[in-house]
């Protein structure tokens, strides 16, 4: 059984259908590309996959349990990350308290334990803080841990945002446009770490991207979308050489 199925999933937008009849199998550990036109649907796939939209039809599974109609909440509880095209990050937080807040569902302390420093706030904390420091360290990021977000270089950001989506323990992580805006040398870095992640972690990857030479360079497998539709899947090799695929991309 793959670790993520997804069956006829579409969503409609009044008289807009975004997404029509997506169908994917993601095997477990796989590293797997979603790609497309501007506008073909790739994000709004990636936000029906965690909630932030209800699809219109169609079903998705994780490890087995289906997830279509839970909250962002539930899904992200369940073992689905993400990152987003644009960073965001808390900028005026820490490093280390941007990947605390995404250690959120580890901590066990109610309301009245937090306001009254109660033994089990400070037994917690002490965890959260432990467990930043080890993702940090494993990113490289350790050294910057008290510095603001803000204040990090652009690749960093990046490495930042995916640590503190793997704080939440996610079984499948989504990684939209992750090069966007890199120059050659951070994607090259980029490729890197998530190919890292992926072993590191023992991490199912699904990723949107336009660098081509990343996708081809660090995907198993590869859907393409245009006009909110599957136009081919397969081998990188195989489905960038489609004519198909061709045409969406550079117009006949």
């Amino acid at each position: 059984m793959a670790l993520l199925e997804v069956k006829n999933l579409g969503i409609s937008f009044g008289g807009l259908r975004a997404v029509d009849g997506f169908n994917v199998n993601i095997e477990k550990g796989a590293l797997y590309g979603l790609i497309g036109p501007n506008g073909a649907g790739k994000t709004t796939v990636f936000n029906m996959l965690t909630g932030v939209y209800q699809p219109t039809v169609g079903t998705f599974t994780l490890d087995g349990e289906n997830l279509t109609g839970k909250s962002t909440l539930e899904i992200a509880h369940k073992g689905i990350a993400r990152t987003f095209q644009n960073i965001r990050l808390f900028a005026k937080m820490t490093v280390q308290d941007n990947v605390k807040v995404g250690l959120h569902n580890h901590v066990k302390y109610g309301i009245a334990s937090g306001v009254f420093r109660l033994p089990g706030y400070f037994k917690d904390e002490k965890y959260l803080d432990e467990r930043a420091k080890e993702l940090l360290d494993v990113f490289g990021l350790y050294g910057e841990r008290d510095y603001l977000a803000s204040n990090l270089p652009y690749g960093k950001q990046r490495k930042l945002e995916i640590a503190r989506a793997l704080a939440t323990g996610p079984k499948l992580l989504l990684l939209d446009e992750p090069a966007a805006g890199m120059n050659p040398n951070e994607t090259a870095e980029l490729m890197e770490t998530i190919h890292f992640v992926r072993d590191t972690f023992d991490m199912t990857i699904l990723l949107i991207e336009h660098d081509m030479k990343l996708v081809s360079g660090i995907c198993e497998e590869i859907t393409v979308l245009n006009f909110g539709q599957v136009l081919a899947q397969g081998k990188p090799s195989d489905v960038l050489n489609d004519p198909k695929v061709i045409v969406a991309y550079l117009g006949e």
